[in-house]
């Protein structure tokens, strides 16, 4: 998993709240278990003007020119700015592949469903909650100045804004811990009992020398 140490980008403002997981990404396309190929068709509905064709895949499609993602100002954003109940609906992971997949690395808003909002961390994705009244600030600033920039700094736990400001957010410390650190769930027993799992490889070799060893 990529580690998230600190990040400068686009803010992309997602206005609506209770955006669920079938408009992140669609159910038509949960057809891999692969983390990636889900970006180009995250948020589908709001960002094309014709309906989907398997058989021609994404080819010739119309985009809407009034999405926020597809207007010029916000090409190449990696934060998206969003509103309360984040990722609500459905608890399929692939919602946090898409958004992944499609560049976007954090996502700020007031509150996200719980499922989604931990299976953000398990992706390399840092969900940030902050109180209503300020998202409404950072909306109002970024909607002002289409295309400005955010740092996210991770360590010292702190949005900075292109207007000066520096907000200060808060994360559960071991979750901290696995994005600065680039791990995942495995990544981290690995890490933990690395000693321990090379012991019982060895003496499973010795036992059971016709069975695969596992690679380093």
């Amino acid at each position: 998993m990529e580690k998230f140490t600190t990040l400068d980008a686009v803010v992309a403002p997602l206005d609506r709240p209770n955006v669920d997981t079938d408009a992140i990404i669609p159910k038509q396309f949960l057809k891999s278990i692969r983390r990636t190929g889900f970006g180009e068709n995250l948020f589908d509905e709001w960002r094309y003007l014709d309906v989907y064709d398997p058989r021609k895949g994404n080819e010739g499609r119309t985009k809407n020119p009034d999405f926020v993602l597809n207007q010029p100002a916000f090409s190449g954003a990696a934060i998206l700015l969003a509103r309360d109940n984040f990722g609500c609906g459905s608890s399929r992971e692939h919602a946090p592949w898409a958004l992944r997949d499609f560049g976007i690395r954090c996502v700020i808003a007031p509150s996200f469903a719980d499922i989604f909002y931990s299976n953000c961390f398990k992706n390399g994705l840092l969900p940030i909650k902050l109180p209503e009244a300020r998202v409404d600030q950072l909306f109002a600033q970024v909607q002002a100045q289409p295309g400005c920039s955010f740092r996210i700094d991770l360590e010292r736990q702190v949005i900075l804004t292109s207007s000066g400001w520096a907000i200060p957010f808060e994360i559960d410390a071991y979750r901290k811990y696995c994005l600065l650190n680039g791990l995942d769930e495995i990544g981290v027993t690995l890490l933990s009992h690395v000693d321990q799992i090379k012991a019982y490889e060895a003496s499973r070799a010795q036992r059971r020398p016709w069975l695969p060893v596992a690679a380093d």
